[in-house]
């Protein structure tokens, strides 16, 4: 096998999002003003089980100096903040609204994080959605789909390597944080 069948391996196990739809949703100059310009994530389906991927995504994200609001229906406090049942709920505003649920759920998430004023949606890993997408991108909502936002951050903080993780960027020179 060639080095070329390689990578078209390689690319399609990070994604199942086809080229055109990387090129729009995963634009990493994009990605990197999200995260540099963001402070308060709503995240839905923030779980309170210290196993499940969403909490620790949400722990990371608040450690790394994020404002953090659960939307969770079934909690009233997770990670020692109080959480909501739903984004409309939330009476403060929101930068980011990062989903942790399943696509055909994004639909009303996508519509929600709209009449909140949320700057960007943020479909995590596996979650894909266009008509969501659609719905955001419309009413001028950053949207990224398919993709982590811990993975994502820890790649453009310069900190996602020192796990042993492949961070797409190659250098020679150390690290750089790009926020």
């Amino acid at each position: 096998m060639g080095s070329g069948s390689s990578l078209a391996v390689d690319v399609s196990m990070n994604t199942i999002l086809p080229e055109e739809e990387r090129l729009k949703y995963q634009d990493p100059g994009t990605i990197r003003t999200i995260l540099s310009t963001t402070r308060t994530i709503a995240i839905v389906g923030l779980s309170p089980k210290s196993e499940r991927p969403s909490y620790f995504v949400g722990s990371y994200l608040k450690y790394e100096g994020y404002r953090i609001i659960p939307v969770n229906p079934r909690a009233a406090e997770i990670l020692g903040e109080k959480c909501y049942p739903d984004l409309l709920s939330i009476p403060e505003p929101v930068d980011m609204v990062v989903a942790f649920r399943q696509p055909e759920e994004c639909l009303e998430i996508a519509q929600h994080a709209v009449q909140i004023g949320a700057k960007t949606l943020w479909l995590q890993l596996r979650v894909v959605n266009l008509e969501a997408a659609q719905i955001a991108r419309d009413a001028g909502l950053n949207v990224v789909m398919d993709r982590c936002v811990k993975i994502e951050h820890g790649r453009y903080s310069g900190s996602l390597h020192w796990v042993g993780m492949n961070t797409e960027i190659i250098s020679a020179r150390r690290g750089q944080r790009y926020f």
